[in-house]
């Protein structure tokens, strides 16, 4: 016979999962609070010194945006860490400023913004109900995934230098993969007891999400700009 307290573990487990995935999920919701006054703020900042040094411009932002991400990390286990986190994306709001002053010089900027909400939103929902209904656990995508980004990565800083507009397209077309794939690996990682702490589950979805939307309204500036 079974011993009868065997379920009592996974009862446990899953109900702590369920908690993790629900704190993550709220506090995801509430990140876009300071994100969007970030951005409002970004859109009226004169981002000048960032068009004359691309390369400047890049390393001062990672400079801010690696330095906040530690200090969520260095804090993760208090209260310090969701201030941290909402500080985190608030300054990821900021330096979405550039694009989105892009954006909006042209005729159906407004547009394409809203496209890329929604289609980044779209993305978000399918993938991360995938991740949460599928038994399926797709942690084996990890090493793949931080192959592609580590490459990603290397591309992005030397088109930086070649300014080729077909590899911008391949660039952002794929960062849209990746950072996609990255949500059924960090949303199943929640599932199945690899993350503990929603702090960073939040900070790695945002992320995800950040990333996915920076390079969808990116492709569509390029693709269906309407610079008239």
């Amino acid at each position: 016979m079974q011993p009868q307290y065997s379920s009592i573990p996974s009862q446990g487990f899953v109900a702590a999962q369920n908690r993790v995935l629900r704190n993550t999920y709220w506090l995801l919701g509430l990140t876009m609070i300071p994100t969007v006054i970030g951005a409002i703020v970004g859109m009226g900042t004169n981002f000048a010194f960032m068009m004359h040094s691309p390369l400047m411009g890049s390393l001062v932002m990672l400079a801010v945006m690696f330095g906040l991400m530690f200090a969520v990390s260095a804090t993760r286990n208090s209260s310090l860490g969701i201030l941290f986190l909402l500080f985190f994306t608030g300054a990821a709001g900021f330096f979405l400023g550039p694009i989105l002053q892009v954006a909006l010089h042209l005729a159906n900027g407004p547009q394409l913004i809203g496209i890329a909400a929604g289609g980044t939103g779209a993305i978000f929902l399918s993938l991360a109900t995938v991740a949460t209904v599928s038994k399926r656990d797709f942690g084996f995508m990890g090493n793949f995934l931080f192959v592609g980004l580590i490459l990603l990565i290397i591309a992005s800083f030397a088109n930086i230098f070649l300014h080729v507009p077909a590899a911008s397209l391949a660039i952002s077309a794929i960062a849209i993969l990746i950072f996609s794939g990255y949500i059924l690996f960090d949303v199943s990682g929640i599932v199945h007891g690899g993350e503990t702490n929603y702090i960073m589950a939040t900070l790695t979805l945002y992320l995800d999400i950040y990333n996915i939307f920076v390079n969808l309204l990116s492709l569509l500036i390029s693709l269906s700009g309407d610079r008239d």
